[in-house]
């Protein structure tokens, strides 16, 4: 099973990468308390005035810390945990059903093939990233 696992993990990849999706993880916490810890600082430091500054500062800075950090959804699907490639192997091959296939290619070539079953594979794929990873998704202009 871990082979035909690896292959449907390939076959993600292969999917995610040809539509060239790209994925990243939110940080809205992150952001949220780089702005929040300014805006204290800045009211310690200024007062009223320096709350604002703090907020306004903080906010620009929580803002350019989580962005542009996209990554490759191939990437991100090679990087999942064990039991994160399961539960996704698992959801692909409720859509594939008992398609056959020998070879990593052959099965591409199978999925690619027929547009449905494509499609349905790349909304598993999208659901999984969205919903269980939590993930921001978006196509690469």
């Amino acid at each position: 099973m871990a082979n035909r696992k690896d292959d449907i993990m390939k076959l993600c990849c292969e999917i995610s990468a040809n539509k060239k999706i790209k994925a990243a993880f939110k940080n809205s916490a992150k952001g949220a308390a780089v702005a929040g810890g300014t805006a204290f600082v800045g009211g310690l430091i200024g007062g009223p005035a320096g709350i604002a500054v703090g907020a306004a500062v903080g906010g620009a800075l929580g803002g350019w810390m989580t962005s542009g950090q996209f990554k490759p959804l191939p990437q991100i699907l090679m990087e999942m945990t064990p039991t994160q490639q399961e539960q996704l192997y698992s959801e692909v091959m409720t859509i594939l059903g008992t398609l056959k296939w020998t070879s990593v290619p052959q099965l591409i070539a199978q999925v690619n093939g027929n547009a449905t079953l494509h499609e349905q594979v790349l909304g598993a794929i999208l659901n999984y990233t969205k919903n269980q990873l939590s993930a921001d998704v978006r196509y690469e202009d």
